[in-house]
């Protein structure tokens, strides 16, 4: 018969796999534990980006809508007014030109009438894109309001304004099968350090409708304020 004692050994011998058995356990549930953890860490961390994501996309859309002309992708006239006023004030702080230019689309009222006003605003969106490409990366271009354009030119001589012009000339575009070409009234006024915003735009916009009176299409010849 055991005594005491060996019977208090063997009863520990007898538990020690179930000591095993349950320190596996325990490790086995908490290694579950935490892969369950870092996939609810990983799910929310998806959740989240995908959240910046379409933060992001709202972003760029209510910047869309607030600084660009829906129809043309060109800046509006809000958001090219606050432009322009910032221009100034850097042409006047260093010494630098600035040359304010106004388009204003020929016969627009006749394709609308011709071809409704579908055909109308592909021919605000043709030169809008034939004006965006005509000037430089530093340059901006605004629709300004129906077929009226504005564009900045910082930091431009003469010569560039004549390079700008020129390649505005020769633009056709094909409505309902037959080439209508496109044509432009334009003027441009150059800023005068201490004037106003409106004044340097209302110089360019008389230099534009004395041109258009005159009659001066495409002509590189227009009429400076």
């Amino acid at each position: 018969m055991l005594n005491t004692s060996e019977l208090s050994t063997l009863f520990s011998l007898l538990r020690a796999p179930r000591s095993v058995v349950g320190v596996v356990t325990l490790s086995y549930i908490y290694m579950i534990h935490q892969q369950l953890q870092i996939h609810r860490i990983r799910r929310r961390l998806t959740d989240q980006l995908a959240a910046l994501g379409e933060m992001e996309v709202h972003t760029k859309e209510i910047y869309k809508m607030a600084v660009l002309d829906a129809l043309t992708g060109l800046h509006n006239r809000r958001s090219g007014q606050q432009r322009l006023t910032e221009e100034m004030s850097r042409a006047e702080r260093y010494g630098r030109p600035l040359i304010v230019f106004l388009f204003d689309i020929d016969g627009l009222k006749q394709a609308n009438d011709k071809f409704g006003h579908l055909a109308g605003d592909e021919v605000i969106k043709y030169f809008a894109e034939r004006l965006r490409k005509a000037i430089r990366g530093s340059d901006l271009a605004v629709r300004f309001g129906g077929d009226e354009f504005l564009v900045l030119l910082p930091e431009c001589t003469m010569d560039a304004v004549q390079h700008v012009l020129g390649r505005l000339c020769d633009m056709r575009i094909d409505l309902e099968g037959n080439l209508i070409p496109i044509t432009f009234s334009a003027g441009w006024s150059v800023y005068t350090p201490g004037e106003l915003p409106e004044e340097l735009i209302q110089r360019a916009d008389a230099a534009l409708y004395v041109n258009k009176r005159a009659g001066k299409k495409k002509s590189l010849e227009v009429e400076v304020a």
